[in-house]
């Protein structure tokens, strides 16, 4: 049992770094630590998907002699495009939490949200 969880201490990495930024996008109240959070789950979901793209043993797609194993370079290609996607929303995000703190003085959801409430 101890090979096992010592074998995959990466994957352990993962899912405490998930665990992390899905804490902090549901637990904390400031808008900023929100997308903070979101992006450490962002970005352990990209670790993860190109840890279990690597193959053992395997090499470049390039024709070679023989039967060699290759590396799928698809999954890579498509992180660095999720990380393009990642940067422009994290960034989209600041500048909407830019225009709340314009609007109503604080970037902290109870405080935000008690503004809303209707006045009786």
């Amino acid at each position: 049992m101890t090979e096992f969880i010592s074998a995959k201490y990466n994957y352990w990495i993962y899912i405490f770094l998930m665990m992390v930024g899905f804490y902090a996008a549901i637990a904390k109240r400031n808008l900023v630590k929100k997308v903070i959070g979101l992006n450490i789950f962002q970005t352990a979901v990209f670790l993860f998907y190109i840890s279990i793209a690597k193959v053992k043993g395997g090499t470049e797609p390039i024709w070679m002699e023989g039967n060699p194993v290759y590396t799928n370079p698809l999954p890579h290609v498509l992180i660095l495009t999720a990380i393009v996607v990642a940067v422009s929303t994290t960034a989209v995000a600041l500048a909407i939490i830019i225009l709340i703190m314009k609007q109503f003085g604080t970037v902290e959801e109870d405080k935000i949200l008690k503004l809303l409430e209707p006045h009786d």
